[in-house]
């Protein structure tokens, strides 16, 4: 079961492994953001060498010409011991990123680091204009506040729903009222990419409901298919990727890789059983 876990909705253990996924999606129209699997590290010698796959990602996307980024966590790279580490070691794949000419995505993670995570964005984004961009959770109440302080800065966000338990002290329980501010969040930020401000949003789901919602937005308010791209994980929805892309709408796949791919699903699935309910419904997808 493992293994077939791992091929269905992990690229594999190696960067060779991701590179062949990414290779293969780009065939198809897709476009690929790569994400190396590891939280929590406890050693700056770990944040190192999670930083060092990293480097070598970016060297390989640009040098193979793929149509790709790259995805962190700040707590791969040593935020939880010393918040001015991680910072740097960001701070640096970052700048290899503005070199190469790519870009770097600072994934979310719990609504501890909401408000650091943010911060590091902006000071980053500052530094290397438009290679650095955020992922804001629509459960969160703030996410509202977070959208415009972002959009202000020109700061690119991946808006997602969020994946991780959280209290009522800070986010919505129903997912009627998550899915309501989602789709919310996201006319805003489609909208405002049309406003001369040049911020280029993605849109993180695979509810086929918000998507329609969405495409309807987009048609009665002519806003081009440029406006926004899409963004799914690697295997989840292929049919539903491919067919966005035909019809001509940009697609950004998240592709997972890595040995630490066990304990990423323990953790996901702890935090939040409806996790599980979501990957055994796509187990069987083609």
């Amino acid at each position: 079961m493992g293994r077939r876990l791992s091929g269905r909705f992990i690229a594999g253990m190696t960067v060779s492994d991701a590179l062949a996924a990414c290779q293969h999606v780009n065939g198809e129209g897709i476009a690929v953001s790569l994400d190396s699997l590891g939280e929590s590290v406890t050693v700056e010698a770990e944040a190192r060498a999670s930083a060092a796959i990293y480097h070598q990602l970016l060297d390989a996307v640009h040098q193979r010409g793929l149509n790709a980024n790259v995805s962190v966590k700040l707590s791969q790279m040593g935020m939880d011991f010393d918040p001015a580490l991680a910072e740097r070691v960001v701070g640096e794949i970052v700048e290899h990123a503005a070199a190469a000419g790519s870009f770097v995505r600072i994934d979310m993670e719990s609504s501890a680091y909401t408000e650091a995570t943010i911060a590091i964005t902006e000071r980053l984004a500052a530094r290397y204009p438009g290679r650095v961009g955020a992922v804001l959770q629509a459960y969160l109440y703030r996410t509202a506040e977070d959208t415009e302080r972002l959009l202000g800065q020109g700061i690119r966000i991946r808006l997602c729903k969020g994946a991780y338990k959280e209290g009522p002290d800070v986010a919505f329980a129903a997912k009627a009222e998550v899915d309501a501010n989602y789709v919310s969040l996201m006319k805003r930020m489609v909208t405002f990419s049309q406003e001369g401000k040049g911020v280029f949003c993605g849109i993180a789901t695979h509810d086929e409901t918000i998507i329609e919602e969405l495409l309807a937005f987009v048609r009665s308010n002519k806003l081009p298919q440029s406006a926004f791209e899409f963004q799914m994980l690697y295997g989840i929805r292929r049919d539903l990727q491919r067919q966005l892309a035909a019809d001509g709408f940009g697609v950004r796949v998240y592709i997972p890789f890595g040995s630490e791919w066990y304990p990423y699903f323990m953790r996901r699935l702890a935090e939040r059983p409806a996790n599980l309910l979501f990957l055994l419904q796509n187990f069987l997808r083609k």
